[in-house]
């Protein structure tokens, strides 16, 4: 340890976008963090960080975005455990939940292989908060008693895919698809195929929880030609399915 006190790393969920949805222990160990290892999308919850009188800490961005430069997962492993070795109270502050798509395990294993403490402060999930942000509730008796949460960052078909989309089409549940604007075809060729009707309703939200929010309502054989034609871009939330028509904001 060269000397110095055995430092340790928080992973904190930063939530959908809006500062205010950061929890509150969240917002504390932002408070006394020595390092802040952030993403792209947790940046807006930096913006009231430090309070009055709390030290400055060393901010590094690390990306995490597809179409800008970021750093491998790998790199960011190896700068959690390195900061931690030397003594720092590190945070690295993730958008949403970093156990929901977040690759909050790889680092927490690369934490554990290296005997660094690591420690999960959960977070709001865009996942489940950002639909809600605009109207839609997940989930409703009449419609809806089941949702699955899917990475789109694989198109269907991917030989490293792991995702049922056969299944998921045949299904009755709430489809809440994250990091797949870039393959919107091929998602709504995938459940299409897969038998879920032409008239499914769909919703794209595209920057949920902040001020630039927008929402995309469409049906499933349209959403490809409409998220085009509206120019839609990542971070976006697609929810498929009857609780898409809603909006009970």
């Amino acid at each position: 340890m060269d000397g110095h006190a055995a430092g340790e790393v928080w992973l904190v969920g930063a939530g959908p976008g809006d500062p205010g949805l950061l929890t509150v222990r969240g917002r504390d160990l932002l408070a006394t963090a020595d390092v802040i290892v952030v993403d792209r999308l947790a940046l807006a919850v930096l913006d009231g960080a430090p309070p009055d009188g709390a030290p400055p800490a060393q901010i590094i961005h690390v990306g995490k975005s597809a179409t800008a430069p970021s750093w491998s997962q790998e790199r960011i492993n190896a700068l959690l455990v390195e900061r931690a070795r030397a003594g720092a109270r590190v945070v690295r502050l993730k958008g949403g939940d970093p156990y929901v798509l977040g690759r909050g395990g790889e680092e927490a294993e690369a934490c554990a292989a290296a005997g660094v403490r690591c420690t999960v402060v959960p977070g709001v999930t865009s996942a489940l908060a950002v639909p809600a942000l605009a109207g839609i509730p997940v989930t409703h008796r009449d419609v809806a008693q089941e949702i699955a949460i899917i990475s789109g960052h694989l198109a269907p078909g991917h030989p490293d895919s792991t995702v049922d989309w056969p299944g998921l089409a045949a299904s009755r549940a709430t489809l809440v698809i994250l990091m797949g604007v870039a393959r919107l075809i091929a998602i709504t060729e995938a459940l299409l195929d897969g038998g879920r009707p032409e008239a499914t309703p769909v919703a794209v939200i595209e920057r949920g929880g902040t001020a630039a929010q927008r929402v995309l309502r469409t049906t499933l054989d349209g959403l490809a030609v409409d998220a085009i034609a509206a120019g839609v871009r990542s971070p976006a939330v697609i929810v498929i399915g009857e609780v898409a028509a809603r909006n009970d904001a």
